[in-house]
């Protein structure tokens, strides 16, 4: 069967002392499907000024588009989790997408548009120890002052595993939740 250089839209380049793994034509497809393969890029998948909260009187959006934009986006962590929290975050308000979500989560696309040729590198001969790192916001949503959660777990100087969630309980302080993080 030969070399493996294509998985489920996942391209792999291995190379003598490194595994090189990248989605750079899936990402060129997503964004000329969504728009934006001209638009200029964004410096960050997300503002860090943006406070997101129920936007009830806004404009509405098609559905099927925002939730199609999030899914895409979704399958393309495997190989960028430097989008992984913005999806998340944007992810929370696929029951009722309006204009504001709309806007931010197209700057996720126009953030991959100018970082297509980013890579997870895989050097072969590092050691096998497990570090794991996690940290958690205190009560950054607006909504229900829930706290966000985020851990990344490496093998070696390998990146093997990462997620972001809403943490599912309300925390008094930032102490209880990074112990919530780092139970999870």
């Amino acid at each position: 069967m030969g070399e493996l250089s294509f998985f489920l839209s996942l391209q792999v380049k291995l190379i003598e002392t490194r595994t090189f793994i990248s989605q750079p034509k899936y990402t060129a497809e997503l964004l000329k499907k969504f728009g934006t393969d001209t638009c200029a890029d964004a410096a960050t998948p997300m503002s860090s000024s943006v406070k997101l909260d129920k936007d009830e009187d806004g404009q509405v959006v098609d559905i099927t588009t925002y939730r199609g934009i999030i899914g895409s986006l979704l399958y393309l962590t495997a190989s960028r989790p430097d989008i992984l929290f913005a999806v998340g975050v944007f992810g929370r308000f696929q029951a009722n997408p309006n204009q504001s979500y709309y806007t931010a989560i197209k700057r996720i696309l126009k953030y991959l548009k100018g970082t297509q040729d980013v890579e997870l590198w895989y050097p072969k001969d590092s050691s096998f120890n497990i570090i794991s790192y996690s940290d958690a916001d205190y009560a950054d949503c607006k909504i229900d002052r829930k706290s966000t959660s985020g851990t990344c777990q490496f093998l070696g100087d390998r990146l093997v595993s990462w997620y972001s969630k809403k943490q599912t309980s309300v925390a008094t302080s930032t102490a209880e939740a990074e112990y919530l993080t780092a139970g999870s």
